[in-house]
């Protein structure tokens, strides 16, 4: 059994150092994979709605609003491909469409937007002339203007404009020989360094990678067959400052509290070791006596020794990792709810 659960906590003069070593040994990088999730687009997909748009628009001779609506009705993943060539988020392009067209665009219906084409792929579309219709119609509107534009009398010794990019610097004039010829390498790798490889995935998955932990943890609960309530992103726990994400057997009476965190950085690891002494906090001052469980992942909290010290205090040794969750059956309250 790891060192950290046989320790008594309340004893003065604690050796930390073992204990938070042994916690840094178990603690992996997930940095390197990401979950794909359920909008995740295929390269056959993408380039699929790539060469709808380059043949509606005769390869970008023709590229007006009339010949890009075609494409994307056509395959719903070439609005995807716009918005790539544009160099936008959602967000951005809902900002510039507002701007620029009468049909104001907010950036929840851009993000709910963007996923749905996603989504579709390559099943065309049906104009309905519904609202989504008319949003789909001002966001390409405003996206063929933009390009036709180019990046204008911009001083670029002083300022980059998002568009001073290889296929976007002369407007829709400089997507031709790119579609045509393609682009050195060099240029490949200095438009992603500027952009982050996978920036936009890793943006869009972001919650899935923060529920890695909290799916184990669910894993562990049900293979003992344990009563819990997993509370819901940002819901309100009588009794709580913050809703924790596990109460073991429920929010009524609750015995066991999990806190399933994962962090890839330092200052995000601080906040949640502080998230986590709060609720000790809180736990000491209302006199409860359910216990308070970590279950970790991601580099983050490997970084500052004493922000581990702090969570094995908060929590009186009871941190756990995907290394060692399968324990939480036996080496904390939680036995006493387990039935299989």
């Amino acid at each position: 059994m790891p060192l950290r659960f046989d320790v008594d906590y309340s004893q003065p003069g604690i050796d930390y150092d073992p204990l938070i070593n042994e916690v840094f040994s178990e603690l992996k990088s997930a940095f390197l994979t990401l979950p794909k999730g359920d909008g995740f687009v295929e390269y056959p997909t993408f380039a699929g709605g790539y060469e709808v748009l380059k043949r509606m628009t005769s390869g970008f001779e023709a590229f007006n609003i009339d010949t890009v609506t075609s494409a994307i009705y056509a395959a719903p993943i070439a609005f995807v491909v716009l918005r790539t060539i544009l160099g936008f988020t959602p967000s951005e392009w809902a900002y510039v469409t507002t701007e620029r067209t009468e049909v104001p665009v907010d950036q929840n219906a851009a993000r709910t937007l963007d996923r749905k084409l996603r989504i579709a792929g390559l099943v065309p579309l049906v104009d309905r002339g519904s609202l989504t219709d008319r949003r789909i119609k001002a966001m390409i509107t405003a996206a063929v203007a933009v390009l036709e534009e180019g990046i204008g009398d911009v001083d670029t010794a002083v300022v980059l404009h998002r568009l001073d990019k290889a296929d976007t610097r002369d407007g829709v004039a400089s997507l031709r020989p790119v579609a045509d010829l393609g682009v050195p390498y060099s240029v490949l790798l200095y438009e992603r360094f500027l952009g982050r490889p996978f920036a936009a995935h890793r943006d869009g998955v972001s919650e899935l990678v923060g529920d890695l932990v909290e799916s184990a943890v669910e894993a562990v609960l049900a293979k003992g067959g344990v009563s819990n309530r997993k509370t819901k992103r940002a819901e309100r726990i009588t009794g709580f400052d913050q809703a924790p994400d596990f109460i073991v057997p429920d929010e009524f009476n609750p015995a066991v509290i999990i806190e399933a965190k994962l962090s890839e950085d330092d200052g995000t690891s601080r906040d949640k070791v502080a998230r986590v002494q709060n609720l000790r906090a809180l736990r000491d001052r209302e006199g409860k006596n359910y216990q308070i469980v970590a279950c970790i992942a991601g580099r983050g909290f490997k970084v500052r020794k004493e922000d581990m010290r702090r969570l094995l205090e908060a929590t009186d040794g009871m941190v756990f990792t995907l290394e060692t969750i399968d324990r939480l059956l036996d080496c904390t309250r939680i036995r006493e709810f387990v039935t299989r």
